[in-house]
């Protein structure tokens, strides 16, 4: 064998009945201005949490990014250091 021979997988085209692969059911606890280009959210799952960044522009809006999972009590001192302006 080659090194050619150790790749990533690719998956096959889709299967009539695949499985569909979802998230937990995600909620948010709490948001800022939905009225800003930059509008973050809070989300929580599992009784895990995360803050997730959505980007509207003349492009479009699309989720930018979501910070690491973090314990619940980690994602609210995250969570309240980006309404403080200490983290972005």
């Amino acid at each position: 064998m080659s090194v050619e021979d150790f790749h990533s997988a690719h998956p096959e085209p889709l299967k009539d009945g695949h499985t569909r692969i979802r998230a937990a059911s995600i909620r948010v606890r709490s948001h800022t201005c939905d009225r800003t280009p930059t509008p973050y959210e809070l989300c929580e799952a599992a009784g895990l949490a995360f803050i997730r960044r959505t980007v509207r522009s003349s492009a479009g809006t699309h989720v930018s990014g979501d910070s690491p999972w973090l314990r619940r009590a980690e994602a609210d001192k995250l969570w309240t250091a980006l309404l403080e302006g200490r983290a972005r």
